[in-house]
């Protein structure tokens, strides 16, 4: 018989950052609009490194229970876990995300024509011109997610959306500040699935592994398309839940 120890079974790191951090909100200790430790004293606390505290900080945010707001820190969302606004909207959280505050790498970025599904969705001619941006997310363990956005080239025009650094703003704080558009409305469809050749390479899965896809079509205040995200995220590291009354 085979003994394992109590450490084969222990969620990654990140993960239990996670799980601390919901049971102090529960608790009290962190309380509705409260600010969380920096992730300097986060980082001292859990002895890991600022790429896996920034993946429990980016985990909670997705799940809706804090918000993030770059130069001020991670703040506990203003009602209690498990409201109804608390739902996970991983859309916006995607938006919102500071590639520079974070282990990314930009793939690619630059213009392309428009495949027939992204033309569809974005509801320009197919074979038209968009910007296409591709990012990678690392946790020191591991790459974490791959995050993908269509835009129409008229969009994209005075943004550094297609430029290969990372942004030093979120999507929707970078194009409200270079272009003065609001993204007002989201749309997102989920689908469990195996990752393509090229998904399972860059996040070094196998081809046969399950992935969580998050496909979200953004909009402004007038209706139209301005974004497509494409969000890729591996099965084994995020789990998505909801909560609502009957």
């Amino acid at each position: 018989m085979v003994v394992m120890s109590s450490e084969e079974f222990a969620p990654p790191k990140y993960a239990q950052i996670v799980q601390t951090i919901r049971q102090k909100i529960a608790d009290g200790t962190y309380p509705p609009g409260s600010l969380l430790p920096s992730e300097t004293q986060l980082v001292r606390d859990f002895k890991v490194s600022r790429p896996t505290v920034v993946r429990a900080l980016q985990v909670l945010q997705l799940r809706g229970v804090i918000e993030r707001e770059h130069g001020k820190g991670s703040f506990v969302k203003a009602a209690p876990p498990g409201a109804s606004s608390q739902n996970p909207r991983p859309g916006r959280a995607v938006l919102d995300r500071v590639e520079a505050d974070e282990n990314s790498t930009v793939i690619d970025a630059g213009s392309l024509a428009a495949s027939a599904a992204v033309a569809k969705l974005l509801d320009v001619p197919e074979g038209s011109t968009v910007v296409r941006r591709r990012v990678l997310f690392r946790d020191d363990e591991r790459p974490t997610d791959l995050f993908t956005v269509w835009c129409p080239v008229h969009q994209a025009e005075g943004t550094q959306l297609g430029e290969a650094q990372p942004l030093t703003a979120g999507i929707r704080e970078h194009l409200r500040a270079s272009k003065g558009l609001n993204l007002q409305h989201v749309v997102e469809r989920l689908s469990a699935r195996h990752p393509s050749t090229d998904e399972a390479k860059l996040m070094e899965i196998r081809k046969s592994a399950p992935v969580l896809g998050v496909l979200a079509s953004v909009f402004n205040g007038g209706g139209r398309p301005v974004l497509v995200v494409d969000l890729v995220l591996p099965g084994d590291l995020h789990e998505l839940e909801d909560s609502y009354s009957l």
